[in-house]
């Protein structure tokens, strides 16, 4: 009895591993959410050098 439960438990966790559908949209929500932390990451960090290029760039003209 007790094996039969592990044999059921493998099987149902294995179809649940094995499961395609719905799986692409959460892959590009984590891909996406991802691309966004780091561009927030960079922008804060290089945004001191953005602005003081912006600033030489406008002084040159």
């Amino acid at each position: 009895m007790f094996l039969d439960l592990l044999m059921k438990l493998n099987v149902q966790l294995q179809l649940l591993f094995n499961r395609k559908d719905g799986a692409t949209a959460i892959e590009y929500l984590i891909l996406v959410a991802i691309v966004a932390l780091i561009i927030l990451a960079a922008g804060t960090t290089l945004s001191p050098q953005i602005t003081a290029l912006f600033t030489k760039i406008t002084n040159a003209i």
